[in-house]
């Protein structure tokens, strides 16, 4: 449909999915978690809040290996609620997609300067209390560069890339559970977390940030044009990625709790990272951690981008975006000037120092959750409306799984509102309505130059998949 070329496999979709959500917040939280609800409190945390994003997983699953197409939710929508609500999402979750694009160029430079010291040379300015310094701006542009270079090169490069980051950290991280395994906390004098802290108070603590660790798993419909594998195995293994996610978190929960005294939790910058060190009793192991944790940078960076990139894409040949962003590298078949644009936005990113950039990470945390809302909805919708839809990967239950996901779905929504533990300030909320305003006045435009053209587009694939969804079934023998 798109001309993009069939390149991922199975392992190239989980490494995909699991790489952009496995990024750097877990070198720096974890000893959060485990001061906030002990040791087993914040493991249990991760297996109920991984519950709830799982059943969030199971609508994309469903409706990725029916509508195996570029653009992922842009096109769910459409087909159940309309162009309109198409645009809404696909730009709410565009704004999540550039935000940790942008965010992972300021992230790199933050771990150099933990394995460097005197690091930071060159003041350039100060942004928001932030002092940007010029090696340290330099580091993430380069980066950026590279991560923007590798994705034009193609999606077999990207994944050969992704696949050798995820490995890295898998490997990281299994010594790092091992070495839990091992380890004897009565050796220490200091005293370990115990099991549980603060009840269910604590555990909900976690809980609020497990739905923002596992953001990523929705990059998989994005590119689902280029995964060369049965229809249902789309569906399989983007679960499998959440799976994996899940045990990574609860692993690592664990592990920091039984190796991380609380006294040293309170203290660290980086928890993880103390915690292997005082697990195989060097310092070397905690470099290694960080080390892994670069790794975990630059896979979410790089599923991000192709995530982003490929949305961006999809907006742009159904008339919502200009049509330049549409165009594909004549060699590498790849979205050459949405890459471009996505990781020349992300190079500048560095320069606006790092609080800049949290406030636009967190404004675009709530424009991704307002695309899942939007996906769970158009998942019961369809259920209802197109009970005989080819549905290669069925959810049972289908329709009460709906339910719960829109109601899950709801819930974190609120958890961004006013009031909450994790609301967002003002200047959050002004940056997130001055992207919808962007996004209007883009989408008004396209409206007035190309009248009609997006919904008859859309219409158009649509009704394409259908033929080809026909197809499939006598293929399998299923008419």
């Amino acid at each position: 449909m798109s001309g993009l070329k069939k390149s991922l496999g199975m392992l190239d979709i989980i490494a995909l999915a699991f790489g952009a959500m496995v990024g750097w917040g877990w070198v720096v939280l974890a000893g959060g978690w485990v001061i906030s609800a002990g040791i087993w409190g914040a493991v249990l945390a991760f297996l109920i809040g991984g519950l709830a994003v799982i059943f969030i997983g199971f609508a994309y699953a469903e409706l990725a290996s029916s509508m195996p197409i570029t653009g992922g939710e842009h096109t769910y929508t459409h087909r159940a609620l309309g162009v309109h609500v198409s645009f809404i999402c696909s730009w709410s979750i565009l704004f999540g997609y550039l935000s940790v694009v942008a965010f992972e160029a300021v992230a790199l430079p933050t771990v150099i300067e933990y394995l460097i010291p005197n690091f930071n040379q060159g003041k350039l300015w100060n942004i928001a209390g932030w002092d940007v310094y010029a090696s340290w701006a330099g580091v993430g542009m380069i980066g950026s560069l590279l991560v923007t270079w590798l994705n034009i090169r193609g999606m077999e490069v990207s994944a050969w890339f992704q696949k050798l980051a995820v490995s890295g950290i898998l490997c990281v991280g299994t010594l790092l559970i091992i070495g839990a395994m091992l380890y004897s906390p009565e050796n220490s004098e200091a005293v370990q977390a115990p099991a549980f802290i603060g009840g269910i108070g604590g555990m909900m603590a976690v809980i609020v940030m497990v739905p923002f660790m596992f953001v990523g798993f929705d990059v998989i419909p994005q590119a689902a044009e280029e995964i060369d594998l049965t229809r249902p195995k789309i569906g399989i293994f983007l679960i499998i990625s959440l799976i994996v996610a899940v045990t990574w978190y609860a692993g690592v929960a664990w592990s920091v709790g039984r190796t991380l005294p609380l006294v040293e939790a309170k203290d660290s910058t980086l928890a993880t990272a103390d915690a292997m060190s005082n697990a195989w009793n060097g310092k070397w192991a905690g470099i290694l951690l960080v080390i892994g944790g670069v790794l975990g940078i630059l896979s979410s960076w790089n599923a991000f981008l192709v995530g982003g990139s490929r949305l961006m894409f999809a907006m742009a040949k159904s008339h919502m975006l200009p049509s330049f962003l549409a165009k594909l590298h004549p060699k590498y078949n790849t979205p050459v000037n949405a890459i471009l644009l996505i990781g020349g936005l992300a190079t500048f990113a560095p320069l606006f120092g790092r609080q800049m950039l949290v406030w636009i990470v967190d404004a675009g945390g709530f424009g991704i959750v307002v695309a899942y809302t939007c996906v769970a909805i158009s998942f019961l919708v369809l259920r209802y409306r197109e009970p005989d839809m080819v549905r290669p990967f069925k959810v049972p239950a289908g329709k009460a799984v709906g339910a719960v996901t829109i109601i899950l779905s709801l819930g974190l929504l609120v958890l961004y509102m006013p009031g909450m533990a994790s609301a967002l300030s003002t200047i959050e909320w002004l940056i997130f309505f001055a992207w919808i305003i962007l996004g209007l006045g883009l989408y008004l435009y396209s409206l007035y130059k190309h009248p009609g053209k997006s919904k008859q587009f859309m219409d158009k694939e649509i009704d394409a998949i259908k033929q080809i969804n026909v197809q499939w079934l006598k293929e399998n023998r299923l008419l």
